[in-house]
């Protein structure tokens, strides 16, 4: 596995990346997702942009959720408006410190 630097961390949220393959990884609770630059950039793109009130649902439990749905319909990922508003920010602050750790390596 390559050797990640942490770019992000914010609640439950790790972003980090692969100096060399240049992987973007989100590390959140049990899951692991695992981008090309340009993917990433385009995700954070798309959450951005999310209407968090109309992608929110009340869960039996009673906690109000948001729910990213993927590519597969049967595969959909699931935040508080605490979590959500975590996961945001570090994409955030993943982008701004992969911007400086590129230009500290000469790459941009």
């Amino acid at each position: 596995m390559c050797q990640h630097i942490v770019l992000a961390r914010k609640g439950q949220t790790v972003i980090s990346q692969c100096p060399d393959c240049r992987t973007f990884c989100i590390w959140q609770h049990n899951l692991l997702l695992n981008f090309s630059e340009e993917q990433f950039r385009s995700f954070k793109t798309f959450t951005a942009n999310l209407d968090a009130a109309d992608a929110s649902f009340p869960f039996p439990d009673g906690e109000e959720r948001l729910v990213l749905r993927t590519p597969n319909n049967d595969i959909c990922l699931t935040f508080s408006l605490d979590e959500w508003d975590g996961f945001q920010a570090a994409m955030e602050d993943a982008v701004y410190f992969g911007n400086i750790y590129d230009m500290m390596a000469g790459q941009r």
